[in-house]
């Protein structure tokens, strides 16, 4: 059995093979911590960890890089517009020093970090550079690529000549609409398509031999990726907005500088998360964070459940009643597992079949909808015993990240009045009196509380 994942790259599906045997190094494009992750931010990375994990499954060693950017992201990938950690300095009232950039990415960095911890995402031994602890790398890189003839200068900065880069443009998703049409072009450039690896800025910036500034946003990528993993890397990721401007950009200059091709084998990409069928976008408008989902009651985990259900590289459409049906689900599933610990029984026999479709699945360019589709297979098959069932749906989570080990809606505690009310309905039911039983079922639900009846009684959980 092998991995096979989609690669942006040839837009075909390939068996993953790594540079050195049983070691992966891969590069996440993380976000711009000038203000708090939305969901749409949040489910590239649950998609990174499914990859993650299903790498470490198969034994492969990772070396995994989550970088937080904290300058030189402008509001257009395309190195126009207004910086957004300057546009967060704006909205926070803080005056635009360096140091004050540091203090507002640490904060919505550190905000970013414990948000994707909620979604159960592995974070263990990953690193997570800010582009401003790498300021020298990315000089360097500049530098090198000046001494080598691929930069040149103009008023504003100095720019990467694509014309001098042979394959400028290698992923998909490239037109000659999409790359020489500009609102506002600058019209100093060789090429419109011509990308800035470093913006002068006299006011506010670093020293360097071109003069004040800052890196350009693309370059932060590539010099973080060669410092920390390498001047090549097995897996680069992004969303799909990446792969027009910023991930061609990071290719050529990276190529470009070091001459070691390709500078990432596999390219994977991430489709966005939409409500009511439009991309979840602060420019939109239209955006939800994981502290709204909590405040209204669901687990992170059932938001984690959500994207399950949908392939990485199909637009998933978010809504609340969506994600009413996946928490619904998802607590079943736990209630389901929690169930098996008080009523293990002795192993009937082999899971292998499961355990085999599972992985095909996961191995089938990382299908995790069929996946869970096998997990509920396996829930529902009388013919399997509970201690099967627990152990190979451990085995799955290793995969799912679901956590299913920790029941998150069972209660410790319950209320006096509740426990009344769950003794009234038990009485009700050993009576034959059906009709009370519901009754009862609807008064405590109005309480905030489901009951449900079960083999070994009523099990009682939080809406």
């Amino acid at each position: 059995m092998a991995i096979k994942l989609h690669n942006t790259l040839t837009g075909e599906i390939e068996v993953f093979k790594p540079i050195k045997s049983g070691e992966v190094r891969m590069y996440h494009c993380g976000p711009t911590a000038y203000s708090i992750q939305h969901i749409g931010n949040l489910s590239m990375f649950v998609f990174t960890d499914i990859l993650r994990r299903t790498l470490e499954y198969y034994n492969f060693k990772v070396k995994q890089v989550i970088n937080i950017t904290d300058f030189g992201h402008l509001t257009s990938d395309s190195d126009e517009g207004e910086d957004k950690m300057a546009r967060g300095l704006k909205n926070e009232g803080l005056s635009p020093t360096l140091e004050n950039m540091r203090v507002l990415a640490r904060k919505y960095g550190q905000i970013f970090l414990e948000d994707i911890k909620k979604l159960n995402v592995n974070t263990d031994e990953t690193i997570f550079p800010y582009a401003s602890e790498y300021i020298s790398d990315q000089i360097a890189l500049i530098g090198i690529l000046d001494e080598k003839g691929f930069a040149y200068r103009i008023s504003d900065g100095i720019y990467f000549n694509i014309a001098k880069f042979v394959g400028y443009g290698k992923l998909s998703g490239l037109s000659e609409l999409d790359t020489q049409t500009r609102t506002f072009p600058n019209l100093e450039k060789k090429n419109s398509r011509d990308f800035a690896l470093w913006k002068f800025n006299n006011a506010l910036g670093f020293s360097s031999e071109w003069g004040q500034g800052f890196p350009g946003w693309h370059i932060e990528c590539s010099a973080m990726v060669i410092k920390i993993l390498g001047e090549q890397i097995d897996i680069h990721t992004g969303g799909i907005e990446h792969i027009p401007v910023h991930h061609n950009n990071e290719i050529a200059q990276s190529e470009a500088a070091t001459g070691k091709v390709p500078f990432a084998a596999y390219w994977l990409h991430r489709a966005h998360l939409q409500i009511s069928g439009q991309k979840i976008a602060k420019s939109e408008g239209n955006v939800v964070y994981l502290s709204e989902i909590i405040e209204k009651g669901f687990s992170p985990l059932a938001f984690r459940y959500f994207l399950l259900n949908s392939h990485y590289r199909t637009p998933a459409n978010f809504s609340w009643e969506a994600l009413e049906a996946a928490q619904n689900a998802y607590r079943k599933l736990k209630e389901f597992f929690s169930s098996l610990r008080s009523n293990l029984g002795k192993s009937k026999g082999s899971t292998l079949d499961y355990s085999n479709l599972f992985k095909e699945a996961i191995e089938n360019d990382l299908n995790t909808p069929e996946a869970l589709a096998v997990v509920w297979k396996l829930v529902k098959d009388g013919s399997v015993s509970p201690a099967d069932k627990r152990t190979t749906l451990l085995d799955f989570d290793k995969v799912l990240g679901l956590d299913l080990e920790n029941n998150e809606f069972e209660i410790s505690d319950i209320p006096k009045e509740i426990e009344q009310l769950i003794q009234e309905r038990e009485t009700a039911r050993a009576l034959g009196d059906y009709s009370k039983s519901d009754q009862l079922r609807e008064q405590i639900n109005k309480l905030g509380f489901i009951v449900e009846d079960t083999a070994s009684g009523q099990k009682i959980s939080k809406i």
